[in-house]
């Protein structure tokens, strides 16, 4: 479908339950720098159940989640509910009679295995649909399932 080069790299990673924005890119200083804790991630995340303004909180704060078999605190993160879907490719999750669903806005700077999924579950509210719509600048916007643009990175990511 498309023609790279060899090179080619994806910066951070989705599992293979996840979708949304993925940068490619041939240049390992700029994936080093994407990749920190210096570069914001948001995910837009459908979960099981109506949220609550304490589950939003517990997010905000940071939790314990467990990484490589290790407990493990998040960092303070931006959560809340996410009230307009419009810019989500709609895709069947499950049946509506299986009972109500919430989306969320998670925002980290840090990207543990799994994170967002085990921070939903942890608050009783799992991941039905994880969309990843921002890594710093770039944004996911319109583009489609398999959509594909160029984009050139500024030359001052290293300062």
């Amino acid at each position: 479908m498309y023609d790279f080069t060899d090179k080619v790299m994806a910066v951070g990673r989705l599992d293979e339950k996840s979708e949304g924005l993925l940068l490619l890119t041939t240049d390992g200083k700029f994936s080093n720098y994407i990749t920190s804790s210096k570069i914001e991630k948001e995910y837009h995340v459908m979960v099981d159940g109506l949220v609550t303004p304490e589950a939003i909180l517990e997010l905000q704060k940071g939790i314990e989640i467990s990484v490589e078999g290790k407990a493990y605190k998040t960092k303070p993160c931006n959560a809340q509910v996410l009230n307009d879907i419009s810019h989500i490719v709609p895709r069947f999750v499950r049946d509506e009679r299986h009972g109500p669903t919430s989306w969320l806005s998670i925002t980290l700077t840090e990207g543990k295995f799994r994170q967002v999924r085990k921070m939903t579950a942890k608050v009783g509210f799992p991941t039905l649909r994880l969309v990843r719509v921002r890594i710093g600048d770039y944004k996911l916007e319109a583009m489609q399932p398999s959509n594909c643009i160029e984009i050139l990175p500024a030359n001052n990511y290293l300062q």
